[in-house]
């Protein structure tokens, strides 16, 4: 989401028509074999917060962002800054989509643009946006859904007349927060399109036809207090809802994180690993992204893309802790684009197989191919075939079959971007096997030449005329072929067959019964497979001279700050009524019982049962494990009653230009009995204290989320915390605290 204020836009076009004209990306005769570093918007721009990325008919990708000033001190905001880059890593700003005077009927002259998905719907592309302030109230809060359309992802853009999704009354007043749109296209062709916030929860609705209306009710997917920036692509047969969780925009402190669930619908009910609905109070979330002790915090807001060899990528934007806020502090946050590896893995997606964000020298998404033809010349050399072709306006057109002289095999991603102008029948044929979309019969085909055949329907309402994206995979014996509008995750349909003999050679593009275009095709070398998932920190050993199981009173090693007399000691546990009082801000009233940490790497665990109940409002109770230095910095694990949600909320304190600034990081999902972790790690080259959290509800299968360091000079501490509320009475009981080499 965008910075949460009001924000004027001043910023103006720069000549976006003629990037749609510009000469196309050079090819290459082997797959891309490039590094990257993130973030990769650091040429253009040091903030670009919301980023979405395109692939365009041009073969260039384009990436938008929200509403803000691009470079520190330049003090102006850009109404949906527009980039291009041929690699998804060297990136140029193209100007922004709107001008100082461009906005829709319903916005006020100093609205802000937040939070933009672009999509391809029929033959044009469509930009949701929020539009920060409408004409509805005086007020301001008053946030729609806006849409905008463009012939080519560099516009023009128009805005339609009235939003897709109007501002919405809230029930505890004011509006709710209708903001971050995404839209996701079926397999049957209907278009959704989900939005919202931390103020009304994530909901989906359906669109119309054209995309540009809202039509039936709304379906929340997501609960309020907990996700905002939603995302949903289909994988396997799955529909994933990625949400962001916590504040997107605490500075040094900020914890946002990508969370996801998977339903067998667009409409939900979405699921985390764990079977838990992300629409419980008890919310569930299966992590996909969240910082890892490295310069990166506020790992969120993702996009999503697939590169030429059918590696999924996801690009978000991050927080540079040593460089938070754009200019001066507790102004705008500084949130440049970041792109990492999007592995699927046990059915569940991780970034860089749950390693987290990069910051290092990564193997680079493949945007070059073995055979890589843009058709930007008339001359059709490397090429033969029947039939009758030419090439225009950098398409090839025609009918028959025409075949590239490039020999392929072994696995391999084939792809094209097509359209049927007339055909009967249009698609690709690599070596023996052939994928064609079959306009006459309704029907995605794939068929092995002297093998099996294999379909799968094609939407009702599909024109074929429109523009449509082509892959096909084909690992081992295994082939997939997907058509979708334009690579982002939405498919329109997927067939699989298993073939006789491996495939190898030379790409034919076919149409029959009338003429096809084709532009952008290629054969690349398939992505890798997943490699394992990074492992999760061990728990060795239990180390006595540290740990109390509150067998017998209390152990000496512990020391009270604010000691808390109601804190005793009975049958076997420390039972602790949750204090009216809080350890965050300038205040500092909570009590908090330590004890010294070992050297070295360890984890500590604790065991807290904590009946906090369901869908009531208990603002802020909560108790858990903290890693203490002082007041104004610490580390709190704690299952948290967040409004009507409850939570595994790692919330972090630490000094800042002269303040303390507090942010959060949310980990798994609750139960009235929770077990709770710290592990603990000396960076080798920094010195830092790094404290990595995770969660379980049955003591055995652990959920593991973000980290929050320390600095080397400091000697954090491990202890208990029973705060935010006294009313209604609740008593923390925790049963033991145990630390493990």
């Amino acid at each position: 989401m965008g910075q949460l204020r009001r924000g004027g836009a001043l910023a103006a076009v720069l000549g976006l028509l003629l990037a749609a004209v510009a000469s196309a990306p050079a090819t290459a005769g082997a797959d891309s074999p490039d590094r990257y570093r993130n973030p990769v918007s650091a040429g253009f721009a040091d903030t670009f917060a919301d980023p979405v990325v395109v692939r365009g008919e041009d073969g260039f990708w384009y990436a938008y962002g929200t509403t803000d000033p691009l470079r520190e001190g330049e003090k102006r905001f850009h109404r949906v800054p527009t980039a291009r880059s041929a690699d998804l890593v060297d990136w140029t700003y193209l100007g922004d989509a709107f001008g100082p005077d461009q906005r829709p009927p319903y916005a006020t002259a100093d609205a802000g643009f937040w939070a933009p998905d672009v999509r391809r719907v029929g033959d044009r592309w469509v930009m949701y946006v929020t539009v920060t302030d409408t004409t509805v109230s005086p007020d301001g809060g008053d946030f729609a859904i806006g849409a905008a359309t463009a012939p080519t992802p560099t516009g023009p853009w128009t805005f339609a007349d009235q939003p897709v999704v109007a501002p919405r009354p809230g029930g505890g007043g004011g509006w709710l927060w209708t903001i971050d749109p995404s839209e996701f296209t079926d397999v049957d062709g209907k278009h959704y399109l989900y939005y919202g916030s931390y103020y009304g929860g994530v909901s989906v609705t359906e669109l119309s036809a054209d995309g540009l209306h809202a039509v039936g009710a709304p379906t929340l997917v997501a609960i309020d207090n907990k996700f905002e920036g939603s995302y949903v692509l289909r994988h396997d047969g799955w529909y994933y809802l990625f949400a962001s969780t916590a504040n997107c925009c605490a500075g040094p402190a900020t914890g946002y994180s990508v969370q996801v669930g998977r339903a067998t619908s667009p409409r939900g009910p979405f699921v985390d690993r764990d079977g838990i609905p992300l629409t419980a109070s008890r919310a569930g979330g299966t992590p996909v992204l969240t910082q890892n002790g490295n310069r990166w915090i506020g790992t969120g807001h993702n996009g999503f893309l697939t590169d030429l060899s059918g590696q999924d990528w996801i690009v978000y934007h991050a927080i540079d802790r040593a460089d938070p806020y754009l200019d001066e502090p507790f102004g705008i946050n500084e949130r440049p684009m970041l792109i990492d590896r999007l592995d699927w893995i046990d059915g569940w997606p991780r970034v860089n197989a749950g390693g987290g964000p990069s910051d290092g020298d990564r193997r680079a998404p493949v945007t070059t191919a073995r055979l890589d033809a843009r058709f930007d010349s008339p001359a059709l050399s490397g090429w033969t075939g029947s039939g009758a072709w030419r090439v225009t306006d950098g398409r090839l057109t025609g009918s028959g079959a025409l075949t590239s002289r490039t020999v392929t095999g072994g696995d391999l991603r084939a792809e094209a971007d097509l359209r049927l102008t007339g055909a009967a029948a249009a698609g690709l044929t690599v070596g023996r096997v052939e994928v064609r979309l079959d306009a006459a019969a309704g029907r995605l085909v794939a068929r092995e030449a002297d093998g099996a055949t294999a379909s799968a329907p094609l939407p009702a309402a599909l024109d074929p005329a429109d523009p449509h994206h082509l892959a096909v995979e084909v690992r081992g014996r295994q082939l997939v072929a997907e058509l979708s509008p334009a690579r982002l995750g939405d498919q329109l349909a997927v067939v699989s067959l298993r073939l006789t003999r491996p495939t190898v050679g030379r790409l034919t593009v076919t149409a029959t019964g009338g003429t096809a275009e084709f532009d952008n095709v290629s054969v690349a070398r398939l992505h890798r497979p997943a490699p394992p998932a990074v492992p999760e920190p061990r728990v060795g050993g239990v180390l006595p001279g540290y740990s109390d199981e509150f067998a017998d009173g209390l152990d000496p090693a512990w020391r009270w700050v604010r000691q808390d007399p109601t804190a005793t000691v009975s049958g076997g546990a420390l039972h602790w009524p949750v204090q009216a009082a809080d350890l965050t801000g300038t205040g500092n009233t909570a009590g908090v019982l330590l004890r010294d940490a070992p050297t070295g790497d360890y984890v500590v665990e604790t065991k807290v049962t904590l009946d906090l109940g369901e869908e009531t409002v208990r603002n802020y109770q909560q108790a858990g494990l903290v890693a203490y230095v002082d007041d104004d910095r610490f580390a709190r694990l704690a299952q948290v009653a967040i409004w009507n949600t409850r939570q595994v909320e790692y919330g972090y304190e630490l000094p800042f230009a002269g303040q303390p600034v507090y942010g959060g990081n949310i980990v798994g999902t609750p139960a009235t009995t929770t077990w709770l972790r710290l592990a603990h790690r000396v960076d080798p080259a920094t010195g830092e204290h790094e404290f990595r959290a995770g969660s379980s509800r049955d003591g055995t299968r652990w959920t593991w989320g973000g980290v929050w360091t320390f600095p080397a000079d400091t000697t954090p501490r491990i202890g208990l915390v029973a705060h935010g509320g006294a009313q209604p009475p609740v008593t923390a009981v925790f049963d033991y605290v145990r630390f493990h080499r």
